[in-house]
């Protein structure tokens, strides 16, 4: 195989200087936290002008999990899930978020629908967006400890008593 060859075979899509990749027929974007918010402006402009989703997932069982173009795997992801109505097209943008430093700017100068969005992935997962006109709980107690959907959170227990069970 020539040099030419193994490049081309070795390129990698990108668009907005993120890489690209297909996941189930959906266009999936591996944004930088730099790269977070101009990419997001970016995908506006281009006519994804509806946030349908924002949320966070934990990957704190698997921190040597692979993902591709080398991108380095952080123990928390925000995952955002656009849509472009006149097109009919969904676009996904994937953000690795380190637990060290479990922030993200905010999205709610460009969709403010993801106001609430931001407050339930601060709420369960801790992770705090930068800007955000009012980044308190919103599913739990303001005084309530921890965020429940992290993967080390103790669960605890509440005993339950049925009605008519010998106690």
């Amino acid at each position: 195989m020539s040099d030419s060859a193994d490049t081309v075979e070795n390129a990698v899509e990108t668009q907005h200087g993120c890489p690209v990749q297909d996941s189930l027929g959906q266009r999936v974007l591996h944004a930088s936290r730099e790269q977070y918010v101009s990419v997001i402006k970016a995908l506006a402009d281009e006519g994804y002008e509806m946030c349908v989703d924002l949320t966070g997932v934990d990957y704190l069982e698997m921190p040597h999990r692979t993902i591709r173009f080398g991108i380095q795997p952080e123990r928390f992801e925000v995952v955002v899930n656009l849509l472009s109505l006149s097109q009919r097209k969904r676009v996904r943008l994937r953000v690795q978020v380190p637990a060290a430093d479990a922030t993200l700017p905010t999205l709610f100068d460009v969709h403010p629908g993801t106001e609430a969005h931001e407050r339930e992935t601060f709420d369960m997962f801790g992770i705090v967006f930068t800007g955000h006109p009012d980044m308190t709980r919103i599913l739990m107690p303001e005084d309530w400890d921890g965020h429940p959907l992290r993967k080390d959170y103790s669960q605890g227990s509440i005993p339950v008593q049925f009605k008519g069970a010998n106690s």
